[in-house]
């Protein structure tokens, strides 16, 4: 197990998984007391890639809000702010740009005589009569 998935383990446990037992909306992890806990000294980089990384917080159902912290964003003084994300939420779904495409060009088929329709008549015209010809002799 690398330091990261140690370091990802350890958050989850310590701090997503109590927050949302306690159904919690957001939770904060502070790097340093990860560091301290796991006895990372001179790996607090590792630790705040860690927790700022897609792996962690996807892995987690977790929405990054803010990072607080020095600009380099490499101190034991860097907090990382999660949204806890319930899966089953509707409300994330209807905010998902390629789900509100979904049915965009409806109205559009429909007065081409159906998606099916529309297809067919692309399909048959996609050679020009030229190339037709060519293929049938």
């Amino acid at each position: 197990m690398t330091d990261a998935d140690k370091i990802r383990l350890h958050a989850r446990e310590k701090y997503v998984l109590p927050a949302r037992s306690r159904k919690e909306t957001q939770v904060s992890i502070r790097a340093g007391d990860i560091v301290r806990d796991l006895g990372l000294v001179g790996r607090t980089p590792a630790v705040c890639n860690a927790l700022k990384g897609k792996k962690f917080w996807q892995g987690n159902n977790l929405r990054l809000i803010r990072v607080n912290g020095p600009k380099s964003g490499q101190s034991t003084t860097v907090v990382c702010t999660y949204e806890l994300v319930d899966t089953k939420s509707v409300s994330s779904r209807r905010n998902d740009p390629w789900l509100q495409l979904r049915g965009a060009l409806k109205s559009v088929f429909a007065e081409l005589g159906g998606g099916e329709a529309y297809l067919r008549a692309e399909r048959d015209s996609f050679y020009s009569e030229s190339s037709k010809s060519v293929e049938r002799k």
